[in-house]
Parts: C-alpha cells; sequence; structure tokens
C-alpha cells in the first residue's frame, strides 16, 4: 500500500474494523508517520453461464427466479423456497470456486430442486427447460416422477 502523502510502500495496520460491506483500516507510513484510511472490498468473480449454443452471458439471479415463478404459478411454493433454489445455485458456485456453469447445470439443479417441492412445478419448469415437443414427453417426465415418488 503505497503512502498518499510520500509514495512510501511500507505502512502498519493501526485499526481495523468492518464498515458496510467493507473493511476500513486505519493505517500508518513507515516513512513520514502520517495516517490515512484504506478500504478493503472481496472481489467476487463474475459467474458465467454457458448457453445451449456455446454462448457466454453473466448469471442473472432474477432470469432463473422468473423461470422458476412461471413453473410455480398459483402453487403451494412460497418464496423462501424459491430464493433457496437460487441460493442454492450461487452458493455451490462460490464454493466450488467456479466462474463457468452451463445452463444445463442449472436446469437439472433447479428440476432436483423442484422435484422436491412441489411435483407440478417440476413438470412445468421441466416442460419449458426439457422442451417437451409431444404428449409422450410429458407423460414419460410424470411416469418418471412417480417411479421415483413410490420408492
Amino acid at each position: 500500500m503505497h503512502c498518499p502523502y510520500c509514495g512510501h510502500e511500507e505502512s502498519k495496520v493501526i485499526d481495523s474494523r468492518p464498515s458496510d460491506e467493507k473493511k476500513r483500516r486505519r493505517r500508518e507510513c513507515a516513512n513520514c508517520k502520517k495516517r490515512f484510511t484504506t478500504y478493503e472490498v472481496v472481489e467476487i468473480p463474475l459467474l458465467m453461464v454457458e448457453k445451449r449454443d456455446g454462448t457466454l452471458e453473466p448469471f442473472d439471479r432474477n432470469k432463473l427466479i422468473k423461470g422458476i415463478f412461471s413453473a410455480i404459478k398459483k402453487r403451494p411454493v412460497t418464496m423462501a423456497q424459491v430464493d433457496f433454489i437460487a441460493d442454492s445455485i450461487e452458493n455451490y458456485c462460490a464454493n466450488e470456486i467456479k466462474t463457468l456453469i452451463s445452463s444445463k447445470q442449472i436446469g437439472e439443479f433447479t428440476l432436483e430442486h423442484l422435484k422436491s417441492i412441489d411435483p407440478v412445478a417440476y413438470i412445468r419448469f421441466a416442460s419449458v427447460y426439457k422442451d417437451f415437443s409431444d404428449v409422450e414427453s410429458f407423460i414419460a417426465a410424470i411416469s418418471e416422477l412417480e417411479n421415483n415418488h413410490d420408492k
């Protein structure tokens, strides 16, 4: 850390405390003995999503929540449960130090959560995510859900 007064590189931390989402540090220059304040902020790496066509875009929590909301419309699913799904995906990526996740992984992760929360919401989300093109696809998904439920 360069001293703003004399440019010397060495300083010592005199006081450190949290301030908002930053860490405030009072420092003293080892050369000129003048004091100054610095703020330390944790830099969170940008999470990118790889789409099916290979393009990349930044992860958008609101886009995920909007997709889940279309599946849970008029279903007994709470906002806390929706937030939990989005938080789980973000926490997984942060814990694994991932900066890239595929849209497929996000979809599968969301489906797993919806399967345990509400079967109708699961089928609705799956119909869009898996791009069902015929009735047989719906029947297969429902049969799979019933088979897993019976176990």
